[in-house]
């Protein structure tokens, strides 16, 4: 037998994403949109299958719902991916046609012509329209459409999931990719053969779940992912996610509910009961199906809310030589087995029958023999609620965890869907790639056009900067020089705005160390500012302020009009003489040449502290210098996005003075189109007080590398929930084999998963920080003066 689509469409007329089917069929189609598979725990699958329940339970008698999972072996095409920079190039062409398993799940709901859904053993789906039956919108039509919304907002309301009307030319190429047996590139007859169903260049083949004597002793919403439940953890997955992406071959799952009148039922359960008891001597068969068939009655009895079904359960699949269907058969068989379900394996008519009628418009044509009997609740046990990563429109390349392929997370959140603060931190050991990570996150966002600011105590970031000459520069500490930024200097007096002078006022007042500065200190403070700018023309800088100040020592209180209480003329003198002349630490604000407008149009500036990293009274004057000089010129413009990074920060935030000054960053930040980011070991390296837990209730992105040590800390003073407890414990990195990945655990407001992390070698190679290849690399720069060359030399070698 041939059908040739075009002779038997199954479609008389589409109406917005409402289907007039040539069986009289009305069909409301929709398409799913699932959470990321790995995403979801215990309660979360618990959750949505309640959430289909109550959709559900309140549909119509005789609706037919037809839930269709397609799995297609894709091949990864990279038009998502930037194209332009050597290092986007090189991560465009590695990706690019890597193999991958795409899912799209649909929603069907279905007012069939024939209400009893009482139908023959084999229906012919393209038997010719009987007259009479045409499109047509009656009562019946509306009052079922607006069953069958009320139900589609249940569910997207309960956020978890959410169901989308597919379009006229979505519904079109759902049929025709179909019955073209998902051929691409040429149109083909379905060959419906004694042996097997051929379209195109692929062979089909069915299994299928069409009898209660097909289940074991129960099915639930959830069960353990062997792959990564460990002794101390469990990860929970869906309880037929063996049937989806997991399975990796070409197949379709198809989930058919009959939603039937439940008085009926239990009428007609009630004498097989009867009759059962009777003949239940005469064969263990009987039995079995007796003690199953009072399982469902007592159910039924005991829970007011129960509904009554007839269920199909079946998967498709099909590839492009024969005998790969044995091998596929031999796979789903296995996943069944997993499950304690025995399938049933059609042939024949039965094997045609079961195609055609996995078609949305033709699924209330099985019979009683193709469908089990059960509850509502049991047949959604069986529904795939999970499916591939999904890729924001833009953002930063990670690695799903599935296939490796790509996907861009909107860590930044412009429009503020799932994070009020963009800010991130990145938690993990020596030697798990910290540096690696923020090399990755921060080289996107500078291509992405966002300044970046790094305060590094390491080297980190001088090879990657080193890709991008005249946008960058490098300002390092050495013992006993200034970085050459003066915090006072102006060009003229119109650059002495209010905002300019709040900031040189919150400066001082944190020179002065002044534990309880009051609005009344602030005010003294900009008054003397505005005074002493007033007066002194020229050659501005903090000695040049402490000179006059000191002239000025004993009229300043009566000419401004200010309390000594609010501005201690001693305290200024004393406490600022560390700073000028010949003070301790006077070099740092000695006025040689200001770099600060050399900063102005570069894009990236790294800080190198290295030298400076144990002395916390120099490295506190060093973090508010260069507040000072980040304020003065890099976020003048706030629609331009910045990004501050506090790298190997540990060590330094156990001086009370410099934790408040990174928090003073993150309070700032809130004025700007900014945001800040800080690497870590541990969080513990975070002391536990009130300016910590100001600074991660203002941190919203989470990463997390492998940690030997545990989560716990991590998940106690992040308020994690156990499931993100059991993401982290599922992280397994790859280091060996062609394909080398770390997984981490990122965590965007209240969404979280594990990604992965896995570049090409030349990306690989520019991340880099330390060891002898490392060395090779700077080497090759330094003897050809391009990175980009360096790099391919290295790779190449």
């Amino acid at each position: 037998m041939k059908i040739n689509l075009s002779a038997y469409h199954p479609i008389l007329d589409i109406q917005g994403n409402l289907l007039f089917a040539n069986n009289g069929n009305i069909v409301l189609c929709f398409k799913g949109n699932l959470p990321e598979i790995y995403s979801l725990s215990e309660s979360d699958f618990e959750d949505i299958h309640g959430a289909w329940f109550q959709a559900f339970k309140s549909l119509p008698t005789s609706t037919v719902i037809h839930k269709q999972d397609v799995y297609q072996k894709e091949k990864y095409d990279a038009n998502e991916l930037p194209n332009n920079s050597f290092l986007e190039q090189a991560t465009h062409n590695y990706f690019k046609s890597r193999d991958y398993l795409k899912h799209q799940s649909y929603l069907f709901f279905i007012m069939p012509f024939n209400k009893t859904l009482n139908n023959a053993k084999f229906i012919n789906p393209f038997r010719k329209v009987e007259k009479g039956i045409h499109k047509k919108m009656d009562h019946h039509v509306t009052e079922f459409m607006k069953a069958v919304n009320d139900a589609v907002s249940f569910i997207n309301n309960s956020r978890k999931v959410s169901i989308l009307p597919m379009s006229q030319n979505e519904i079109l190429d759902y049929t025709n990719n179909y019955f073209n047996g998902f051929n691409t590139d040429f149109d083909t007859d379905v060959q419906l053969k004694k042996k097997h169903i051929e379209i195109g260049d692929y062979y089909f083949d069915v299994l299928a779940v069409n009898s209660e004597l097909c289940f074991g002793e129960a099915v639930q919403s959830s069960k353990n992912n062997d792959k990564f439940t460990s002794d101390d953890f469990i990860f929970h997955q869906g309880f037929i996610d063996g049937l989806g992406l997991n399975l990796n071959e070409n197949h379709t799952v198809n989930q058919i509910i009959y939603l039937d009148d439940k008085h009926k039922w239990r009428k007609l359960l009630d004498k097989k009961i009867e009759e059962l008891n009777k003949s239940s001597n005469f064969g263990t068969q009987n039995k079995v199906v007796l003690k199953k068939i009072e399982y469902i009655v007592g159910q039924i009895n005991e829970d007011d809310s129960s509904r009554i079904i007839r269920g199909h359960l079946n998967v498709i699949f099909w590839a492009q030589e024969a005998q790969e269907l044995n091998r596929i058969a031999s796979k789903i068989k296995t996943e069944f087995k997993e499950l304690d379900i025995v399938p049933y394996y059609p042939k024949g008519e039965e094997r045609k029958n079961y195609f055609l009628n996995s078609y949305a418009c033709f699924s209330s044509n099985f019979s009683n023999e193709d469908l089990y009997v059960t509850d509502l609740k049991h047949a959604l046990c069986l529904f795939i609620n999970n499916s591939n990563y999904k890729s924001d429109d833009t953002g930063i390349i990670f690695n799903e965890r599935q296939y490796n392929i790509p996907v861009l997370k909107d860590v930044w959140d412009e429009q503020k869907k799932r994070i009020k603060a963009r800010n991130f931190a990145i938690f993990a050991p020596t030697g798990e790639g910290k540096s690696f990570l923020a090399n990755n996150i921060l080289r996107q966002y500078f291509e992405q056009k966002v300044r970046l600011v790094i305060i590094d105590l390491g080297g980190s970031y001088s090879k990657f900067a080193k890709f991008y000459p005249e946008q960058y520069i490098i300002l390092r500490y050495e013992q006993g020089k200034n970085l050459g930024i003066n915090p006072f200097y102006i060009s003229s007096k119109e650059d002495l705005t209010p905002e300019r002078l709040e900031d040189l006022g919150i400066f001082i007042l944190e020179l002065l160390a002044l534990k309880e500065a009051t609005k009344a200190h602030e005010v003294a403070i900009k008054k003397v500012l505005r005074y002493y700018y007033q007066i002194i023309s020229d050659n501005y800088s903090l000695a040049s302020l402490y000179q006059f100040v000191d002239s000025k020592k004993d009229t300043i209180i009566q000419e401004l009009k200010i309390q000594e209480e609010h501005f201690s003329v001693y305290n200024f003198l004393h406490i600022l003489s560390e700073y000028v002349d010949d003070g301790l630490y006077s070099f740092l604000f000695s006025v040689r040449e200001d770099q600060t407008y050399k900063i102005e149009d570069k894009r990236m500036i790294v800080f190198e502290m290295d030298e400076v990293k144990d002395n916390k009274e120099i490295l506190s004057v060093m973090l508010k210098l260069i507040k000072s000089a980040i304020q003065r010129t890099i976020w003048r413009n706030r629609s331009e996005r910045g990004i501050i990074l506090f790298d190997e920060f540990a060590k330094q935030l156990k001086f009370a003075n410099v934790l408040e000054s990174v928090e003073f960053y993150y309070q700032a930040i809130r004025k700007q189109n900014g945001a800040i980011g800080i690497i870590l070991q541990s969080i513990n390296q975070l002391p536990n007080n009130s300016t910590s837990a100001s600074i991660l209730e203002n941190t919203q992105v989470i990463y997390s590398l492998r940690n030997e040590k545990g989560y716990q800390e991590l998940q106690q003073r992040l308020n994690l929930s156990s499931h993100d407890l059991n993401q982290l414990k599922s992280i397994r990195n790859n280091l060996t084999g062609e394909r080398k990945y770390t997984e981490m655990f990122i965590k965007i407001g209240n969404e979280s998963n594990i990604f992965r992390l896995e570049v090409p070698k030349e990306v690989f190679a520019a991340y880099l920080t330390d060891g002898k290849e490392s060395e090779q690399i700077m080497a090759l720069y330094e003897e050809h003066g391009s990175m980009e060359k360096a790099i391919n030399i290295f790779t190449n070698s």
